[in-house]
């Protein structure tokens, strides 16, 4: 799969089409032992990893949207098995950008739930762009009480720019719809862990991350609005997005200095889209970890350590 790139990964792009030339030059000599073949090598090295390990938020945002980053059902068909899709809210109808189901991450069954977008128009009319419906945030609760009710834990992989803000929305509660996940979620009595792998846009993110261990993809980010959205409030242009998301502290690292999610999983360098395989693994791995440091816990230290983790948050001491 050939990779689209970012407008800051260009230098690395400029290095590589440098020694595409000069191979085609070489074609038919030994090139192992060519200095300039080496050395443009070296530099393609070198300045892949100065960019990718000295990324600023915005950069990790436009990573987080990359269109070949893998989504939610590219994570459940690398890191899960035994995946069955469950449809509907029981209430109005099913939300094809909340796919959940039951499904297997290494030896634990559980439920898993996430939020997909498409890769093509076509697709993005189907998953919404990845904007959940009320329906879709009823349909995972009403999973995760099924969880509760047999005893399994439940997964949840939060990709959305926000929840969909339309007419239909409004009129079906989605405000109402998100703010039962909040209240029903602190409550449940099933281990919950929550991993971010893309945007995690305000409430339509949270409405499925009220969880017992929140991580995070390494370059994916985490905030209550859009750069873009707050570059229009503060400085009354988006071209100032780059500086909002410094200033909203949105990316992995800044985040769990904050306190504000408990993990970073590690992407291969350059993205999560770089590598799917390794990517899952990671993130498998990641999960595993976290629901077996949860399932030690009694029912009522888990729940007490789950309020007490979101009532930290905003509080602020001088």
């Amino acid at each position: 799969m050939k990779i689209q790139p970012l407008e800051f990964e260009k230098p690395v792009l400029e290095l590589e089409a440098k020694l595409e030339d000069i191979r085609k030059q070489l074609k038919g000599h030994d090139m192992d032992h060519d200095p300039e073949v080496k050395s443009i090598a070296d530099s393609i090295e070198a300045t892949r990893r100065d960019i990718y390990e000295n990324l600023t938020a915005w950069q990790r945002v436009q990573i987080a949207r990359h269109i070949q980053r893998p989504f939610f059902l590219d994570y459940v068909q690398h890191a899960f098995t035994d995946f069955v899709e469950l449809h509907g809210d029981r209430l109005f109808g099913d939300d094809a950008s909340m796919p959940a189901g039951l499904a297997t991450i290494g030896d634990t069954r559980c439920i898993v739930i996430g939020q997909q977008k498409g890769r093509d128009v076509k697709e993005n009319l189907l998953r919404n762009f990845g904007s959940p419906h009320p329906e879709g945030y009823r349909k995972a609760l009403r999973l995760m009480r099924m969880a509760e009710k047999f005893g399994l834990p439940v997964v949840t992989l939060i990709d959305t720019p926000g929840a969909y803000p339309g007419v239909g929305a409004e009129e079906r509660h989605i405000a109402e719809a998100i703010a039962v996940n909040l209240r029903e979620m602190m409550l449940l009595k099933t281990p919950i862990v929550t991993v971010v792998i893309g945007e995690g846009g305000s409430g339509g993110a949270l409405g499925i991350g009220v969880s017992d261990r929140v991580l995070m993809m390494e370059n994916a980010y985490y905030s209550v609005i859009s750069p873009e959205g707050c570059a229009a409030i503060l400085w009354k242009h988006r071209k100032h997005a780059p500086e909002a998301a410094e200033a909203l502290k949105i990316d992995a690292p800044s985040l769990l200095k904050l306190g504000l999610i408990d993990g970073i999983v590690k992407e291969p360098l350059g993205g999560a889209h770089h590598d799917y395989a390794a990517s899952a693994e990671s993130l498998k791995t990641a999960v595993l970890a976290a629901l077996g440091e949860v399932s030690k816990l009694s029912t009522e230290k888990m729940l007490t350590q789950r309020y007490e983790k979101f009532r930290r948050m905003g509080v602020v001491s001088e």
